[in-house]
């Protein structure tokens, strides 16, 4: 039970650092790219996938069909002053959004912002890894399980951690090939 709890949660902490990768850009239109853009509309800020629908129709452009007229404006500025380096278009409901060329230096920024993402990760996984050992050593302190199960599970916790730890680093090193390819 414990170790099946442990590989759940760090199986999200792993899926978490996948759509947080899926957000960083790389020189191709990703609708991802807007997922943490967020839109003042109606005295709320709301995601942007809430005031309209998020498309990339070529390999280099974006599109935000927006659905309400009055949000055109707010959408445009949410998307401008994010820290993406974007630059809209409106053309009356839709919203262009030409993904350029990254420069040098931008990918270097872009994948630091991927290995820092990664090292969260491989705390939370470290923390999750903490939490399991102190269930199992509760465990077999109130009698529940003996020395040698605990032993084991402990062992298999471990495991499990080596396990996606490795699943990040090669994620990460994956995304790093991808963002400074030219």
């Amino acid at each position: 039970m414990i170790l099946e709890n442990v590989r759940k949660k760090m199986n999200a902490s792993f899926e978490s650092l996948l759509k947080d990768f899926g957000g960083l850009r790389t020189g191709r239109a990703s609708v991802t790219i807007l997922d943490h853009i967020f839109v003042e509309a109606y005295g709320n800020k709301v995601p942007i996938q809430q005031v309209g629908t998020v498309g990339a129709p070529e390999a280099r452009m974006l599109t935000v069909q927006v659905w309400d007229s009055s949000l055109i404006k707010p959408t445009e500025v949410a998307i401008r002053n994010s820290q993406l380096g974007l630059s809209p278009v409106v053309d009356g409901q839709l919203i262009r959004i030409a993904i350029p060329d990254l420069s040098e230096e931008r990918r270097k920024e872009i994948c630091k912002l991927a290995g820092k993402y990664a090292e969260q990760t491989r705390i939370a996984l470290r923390n999750i890894r903490k939490e399991g050992m102190d269930d199992v050593k509760k465990q077999e302190k109130s009698k529940e399980i003996t020395e040698d199960q605990q032993k084991k599970l402990l062992d298999d916790i471990q495991k499990i951690t080596d396990e996606f730890v490795k699943k990040v680093d090669t994620s990460l090193s994956i995304k790093e090939k991808e963002i400074m390819k030219v």
